[in-house]
């Protein structure tokens, strides 16, 4: 007899559809919050017969059920903890652990894609390609590759997943991997991924309207409220808000935070860290715990969202060598212009100290300083004329 504890994500699920196609009724899969497992752990060990063999996937075990655990294996060896998130690493030191963040090539794991090569190592599994697309489109969601790839099939899967409930998901991929060579979307699932597509999209508008910006210990971080979409909200706020370093988004609900970012030169599984929390480098969650309530709710609740720039501008337009006008809510009005091989800001007709070898190292800085945004094509004009007026 087989326990799976997994992740209730695409990514842990993913584990729990594995575990049932290799063992089929012999398996036990239950799907856990981060919260939630180490209760799980507790019930296992008081309860199940030390017949039954344990597999832990995308979660990590408190340090108390981590020795626990480890005289569980040294009594009966019946336990394999398989995971990939960079905190959780200590724990591939054990003979029963298994973690993993990238594979021998360099390339990212999953939990999912993890567990596949065990099972197919151990001839629990037979490799099968509608089997393999499937895990490798759970990888590169989970690992965030598909936007670099642009494999929408990837993101479509995980809307699929939150569109549903996990026992229909399981049941529907389970049916659908043992009986076709090759993983696709059905016709009605596709007009039902179309439409939250449009969904997801109205969304992201509206939530793009009620960020606001807080530098937050060492960097910038763009906070905002939302219960749903927390990879694709992440996503399109790091790219609409470029110079902020990452995404908070709260689940007060919840009482969650999960992080995001698209750059490279922040850890967020390292922010997340600080309160408790852990995950990868670019999307990560914690408890809202008390310092983090503190930092990220009662520090930014009385200030206003961000300004979005300027959309469809003819003239006033990024890197420009005519130059870019900003303003902001005290309406300073900002200018950057190329000058030599520098990129010089004006801060209400006078210069600053402060230049740049890059447009948008200039931007961030009047970004992060100013909270400045683009502004519309007309005030851009009317600033060249007075400006031509003057000469």
């Amino acid at each position: 007899m087989y326990k799976l504890l997994t992740h209730n994500d695409l990514d842990g699920v993913g584990c729990g559809i594995l575990a049932k196609l290799a063992f089929g009724q012999d398996v036990k899969v239950r799907y856990n919050s981060v919260a939630s497992l180490n209760r799980e752990i507790e019930f296992f060990l008081e309860n199940d017969g030390a017949e039954t063999f344990l597999f832990i996937t995308d979660l990590s075990p408190n340090e108390e059920n981590v020795t626990k655990l480890n005289n569980f294996y040294e009594e009966h060896g019946n336990f394999q903890l398989i995971d990939h998130h960079k905190s959780a690493l200590h724990l591939d030191d054990y003979k029963w652990g298994c973690v993993a963040v990238e594979d021998t090539a360099g390339k990212l794991t999953s939990a999912t894609s993890l567990f596949y090569e065990y099972l197919l190592a151990m001839n629990y599994l037979e490799a099968k390609d509608s089997i393999s697309e499937f895990v490798e489109l759970v990888r590169q969601y989970d690992t965030w590759e598909w936007e670099k790839n642009e494999n929408q099939k990837a993101h479509s899967l995980n809307s699929l997943f939150y569109l549903v409930s996990i026992d229909d998901f399981e049941e529907t991929m389970i049916e659908r991997l043992s009986s076709n060579n090759h993983f696709d979307f059905d016709e009605f699932e596709k007009r039902l991924l179309n439409m939250e597509e449009d969904k997801i999209e109205r969304y992201i508008r509206r939530k793009k309207r009620e960020i606001v910006q807080k530098k937050v210990r060492d960097f910038y971080a763009g906070v905002v409220y939302a219960e749903s979409y927390h990879s694709e909200l992440g996503n399109e706020l790091g790219k609409e808000y470029a110079h902020i370093d990452y995404i908070v988004i709260l689940n007060m609900g919840g009482k969650r935070i999960s992080y995001r970012t698209i750059h490279d030169h922040i850890d967020v599984s390292e922010v997340a860290g600080h309160y408790g929390g852990g995950g990868h480098q670019k999307a990560s969650g914690s408890m809202l715990t008390d310092e983090a309530y503190k930092h990220f709710v009662l520090d930014t609740f009385h200030l206003e969202p961000i300004q979005e720039d300027a959309k469809r501008n003819r003239y006033n337009i990024k890197n420009s060598t005519f130059g870019s006008l900003y303003k902001n809510r005290k309406d300073d009005i900002l200018f950057i212009y190329p000058k030599k091989d520098l990129w010089i800001i004006e801060k209400n007709k006078k210069v600053l100290d402060q230049n740049f070898s890059q447009f948008e190292d200039a931007e961030n800085f009047i970004k992060r300083k100013y909270e400045a945004w683009l502004v519309k094509d007309d005030l851009f004009v009317d600033y060249l004329i007075q400006e031509v007026k003057k000469k």
